[in-house]
């Protein structure tokens, strides 16, 4: 396992983020963690610059943990296991880095005369609320560091978990700008249990949304990913949309299906098992790179759109839950740059 050439969350070779010799490996026998080894690590670093070359509108992430219980099929954020020669496919779901000085080290590195207080991004590469969380319980350090300096943030996720944490929110939305955003890209349970084995209902997320919603903490919705021929037709994103609304969410934007490296093999695997037929549409749709082609992303987004407005989504205002493209913080593959997904428009509710 290749330890010492972690770095920040990129493939840049120095400097480490951690030693070998700094690294506990251990398992537990409990249900929920049953089959998943966890590796303790004292990391170097913990605010992680997003390279120049990435499209996503936050400059700086914090990522407590690598690799994620969610399962889902189709993460973006596989590659980045690769970067330790560990495998993205199950290795991603079960092998969990877990760097266990986060929030001291984050207090550290906010006290910095360097640090100028910038927006920090969280949950864009892998759920800081994933199972992990609570047995290691990172993020209520994380959240005191960050209100005990006011330091802007936000935050992605899947997680119910985050609602143990809904009065450290309250604490520091008071004295600072906090954005939250849940993601549920579809309703239809069937493919919730075969594409997201590992995360909550999205019933149960949508509950999360209406209880932040209900205590006074602005929460978004970002629906993704739009799964092609399986999560697309007009009836399933009408009922997403109205799932949103009903929640009290205060955003939705639609982010259609995107498979880069690492991630596509793993996709591919699953979807030659549960959806063969599916095979040769998938490689049609996807032939140009790593994203779905723009006359299809418009048609989706188009559609949201007239969903929106039937359920009382209105125009988005500009400057919150900067986190929601939830794109993986490394530089822009060739072959995305010439077919790139429109900027999505984010419908905040009326």
């Amino acid at each position: 396992m290749r330890w010492d050439n972690l770095t920040r969350d990129d493939t840049s070779a120095a400097p480490a983020l951690f030693a070998a010799d700094a690294v506990t490996t251990r398992t537990f026998d409990t249900p929920e963690f049953r089959g998943i080894t966890f590796h303790e690590i004292r990391a170097r670093s913990i605010i992680n610059r997003v390279p120049g070359a990435s499209r996503m509108p936050f400059e700086w992430t914090v990522n407590p943990y690598r690799g994620c219980t969610h399962a889902c099929v189709y993460c973006f954020a596989r590659k980045t296991h690769s970067y330790l020669d560990l495998d993205t496919g199950i290795g991603f779901d079960s092998q969990i880095v877990v760097k266990t000085n986060a929030p001291e080290l984050l207090r550290r590195e906010l006290a910095s005369r360097r640090w100028a207080g910038e927006h920090i991004a969280m949950g864009t590469n892998v759920d800081c609320y994933q199972r992990a969380e609570g047995r290691y319980q990172l993020m209520p350090g994380i959240l005191t560091a960050l209100a005990e300096r006011a330091n802007p943030f936000s935050i992605l996720t899947k997680g119910t978990l985050i609602l143990r944490d809904l009065e450290l929110l309250r604490r520091a939305s008071r004295v600072t700008d906090i954005g939250v955003s849940v993601s549920v890209g579809f309703t239809d349970g069937e493919l919730w249990r075969t594409v997201e084995p590992g995360t909550p209902s999205p019933e149960r997320r949508l509950d999360v949304v209406r209880t932040l919603s209900s205590h006074g903490i602005p929460c978004g919705v970002l629906m993704a990913p739009v799964i092609p021929f399986l999560g697309d037709s007009p009836e399933q994103l009408r009922a997403t949309v109205r799932a949103i609304a009903q929640a009290g969410a205060t955003s939705v934007t639609p982010l259609v299906l995107h498979l880069r490296p690492g991630a596509r093999e793993w996709f591919t695997t699953w979807l030659t098992h549960h959806h063969p037929r599916l095979l040769r549409r998938y490689d049609a749709l996807y032939e140009g790179g790593s994203y779905a082609p723009k006359w299809y992303q418009r048609r989706i987004t188009g559609m949201v759109h007239d969903f929106a407005a039937e359920y009382g989504i209105g125009p988005y205002a500009a400057g919150t839950h900067r986190n929601v493209l939830a794109e993986p913080a490394e530089p822009t593959e060739p072959d995305a740059r010439a077919d790139s997904p429109p900027a999505p428009a984010q419908l905040s509710l009326l």
